[in-house]
């Protein structure tokens, strides 16, 4: 039985075009593709809602709306998970704020942002006014990273990992040959708690000129609530805090932030990307059963893929009841692309997928 989310319609719930005057369309994200009784494998986010014991510490949080958010525990939480001095955490509201506080407060250096990937970087330092190099991997050897790509110039550098679309995470080695004197190497790790043990994170590290973003939305399936933070050297941390406005992290979020930093959280957390990790494996068994490629050594809970005439197969998935995230709206992907979250048991998903290939 399928045990994934089905998503009721919700405002701003229809498809978009994905090219918008010769560009991609970088505000397209996976929500947009669900719809009226579709079985969610558009959003990486993996529970379809708060475990208990948090909806419960957020619910007990209501009676304190009144008073203006403070920060400050989610700080000291947050540092004590990661094992790193206060000074070097930010909390935000969300990964995505994240973005828009580095776009707005070191966007003036050169730019480069590694795709495919999470598009709001990008879409953050546009907004600011900043042009952007655009660093495309390629699928032909799994969308590996090759450090001498990034041009050398690049004083501000994007990566995600594991990322997002590609589920491809990068050793920490090879982004260690990313860092620079005067460069600021951001490295998005909003998926990295739902790979086991963490790997080649950089979360509980300083190191000079290495920014890290987090989102506790994916793993504790918060997303309406948008909580992340920052880890970076205190410097960096106190230009972004001086460009971020007043009390963008509400106390819901701090609540949610303070309790998913906890030794308990951390250790569930675990169990559940053991979980997904199984369940991932079960996913691309399956499809490479099907014929179906699988871009690179998927790590996170999402897998990309590529079957001709993609974007007819994607639709047709619709059709059948379920939403997969288009892959045209990534620089560097086409039509032929399409994405798919991992759920618990996907023999469904499968097999409407072998009628239509």
């Amino acid at each position: 039985m399928f045990t994934g989310r089905v998503i009721r319609k919700r405002p701003g719930g229809s498809l978009r075009r994905s090219i918008v005057d010769g560009e991609y369309d970088l505000l397209h994200h996976g929500d947009r593709e669900v719809g009226d009784g579709l079985v969610d494998l558009a959003v990486n986010v993996r529970l379809p809602e708060p475990p208990e014991w948090l909806r419960r510490e957020l619910a007990a949080c209501l009676a304190d709306l009144a008073a203006y958010p403070d920060a400050g525990r989610a700080i000291e939480a947050i540092a004590a998970r990661h094992g790193r001095d206060p000074a070097d955490v930010l909390p935000t509201a969300g990964a995505a704020e994240a973005f828009t506080l580095l776009a707005t407060a070191f966007g003036a250096r050169n730019a480069a942002v590694v795709h495919p990937q999470f598009t709001e970087p990008e879409a953050a330092l546009r907004a600011a006014g900043h042009r952007v190099r655009r660093v495309q991997l390629s699928a032909a050897d799994g969308f590996v990273l090759k450090p001498d790509a990034v041009p050398a110039d690049a004083g501000l550098v994007f990566v995600g990992n594991p990322t997002n679309p590609t589920s491809v995470l990068h050793p920490a080695a090879t982004l260690r040959q990313l860092c620079a004197p005067g460069r600021l190497l951001v490295v998005d790790e909003a998926f990295l708690d739902a790979v086991p043990g963490e790997p080649e994170s950089f979360a509980s590290q300083r190191l000079p000129g290495v920014v890290v973003v987090r989102s506790l939305t994916k793993t504790w399936g918060i997303a309406g609530l948008r909580a992340g933070y920052v880890l970076a050297e205190p410097e960096v941390i106190a230009r972004l805090r001086a460009v971020q406005p007043p009390w963008s992290v509400s106390t819901p979020a701090v609540v949610a932030m303070v309790a998913c930093s906890s030794p308990r959280a951390v250790e569930e957390s675990s169990r559940l990307a053991g979980a997904g990790e199984r369940d991932l494996a079960a996913l691309v068994s399956g499809l490479r059963e099907l014929g179906v490629e699988v871009a690179g050594a998927p790590r996170a809970p999402f897998v990309l893929v590529r079957v001709p005439d993609g974007a007819r197969v994607r639709l047709a998935l619709r059709e059948a009841g379920y939403a997969v995230r288009r892959g045209d709206t990534f620089p560097g992907l086409d039509g032929d692309w399409f994405r798919i979250a991992v759920r618990q048991d996907m023999s469904g998903f499968l097999a409407a997928l072998r009628d239509l290939l």
